[in-house]
């Protein structure tokens, strides 16, 4: 069988896209600042990059793209910013939401509930909801999110079956973890995209991208769009994807 993880075409001729798109957004506050702008702007310009992902995701037939939208660390920021965002996410749920269900898009949003407010809550259940049988993309929106959180909770769930005795501790496997993850049923990325030229995972799916292709892009999240995502794309297909084994050799 051939490794379509390798071909650039399959047997159509069309160019294979990962399965799985993950994306640090970074970079809107040093967009505005470049620009004399406040950050709010930067934030808000972010969101116009977020619709044109999307856009672009559908386009070229993505099933699956994950933002990392807000991180449990981001608490630590100005309130006045921490409440920018905060309006943003539920804006953009109210305004984007019919159009995102129009387009045949699943919305699910992965992180800690607890310490959010319960009309952002009832907003997160409502596209989830409304959404939750949608199967030409899906939306997964890292909220309130750190990986090593998300690993707490997986474990506490594995640790209350054994407790009930569902499970025994010998019987635990990787697959058991990766289903008590906030992302069961999500593939794990093939690629991971950070902007603004930062280098680093900053708790962002730390399970899930053990073989994940990281491409870092020089660009700031607000002028991100279909031409950076292919760009990312690209860097990602000239890539050989080995999984801890060796270099396929040459049959030439």
């Amino acid at each position: 069988m051939a490794d379509r993880s390798q071909s650039p075409e399959g047997t159509s001729g069309a160019v294979i896209m990962p399965r799985h798109v993950a994306i640090i957004m970074d970079g809107n506050g040093r967009w505005a600042a470049e620009r004399g702008l406040p950050r709010t702007l930067g934030h808000r310009s972010g969101v116009d990059a977020v619709r044109r992902t999307v856009q672009a995701a559908i386009d070229l037939k993505i099933p699956y793209i994950t933002l990392y939208s807000f991180s449990s660390e981001n608490w630590s920021r100005p309130q006045g910013e921490i409440d920018d965002l905060m309006g943003l996410m539920k804006r953009f749920i109210r305004c984007d939401l019919a159009e995102l269900h129009q387009n045949n898009v699943r919305v699910m949003v992965i992180g800690e509930r607890d310490n959010i407010d319960t009309e952002m809550k009832a907003l997160i259940d409502e596209a989830c909801e409304l959404t939750r049988q949608n199967t030409r993309l899906t939306l997964v929106i890292a909220f309130n999110y750190g990986a090593r959180g998300e690993i707490t909770r997986a474990t506490r769930r594995i640790a209350e079956d054994v407790a009930a005795g569902r499970l025994l501790p010998a019987d635990i496997t990787s697959e058991h973890i990766t289903n008590a993850l906030d992302t069961g049923g999500v593939p794990d990325p093939e690629l991971l995209i950070r902007t603004s030229g930062e280098r680093r995972l900053s708790n962002f799916l730390l399970w899930q991208c053990a073989y994940t292709e990281f491409v870092f892009l020089d660009a700031y999240w607000p002028d991100f769009g279909r031409e950076l995502l292919l760009e990312a794309i690209t860097q990602y297909r000239a890539r050989e994807r080995r999984f801890g084994g060796l270099a396929r050799r040459s049959t030439a």
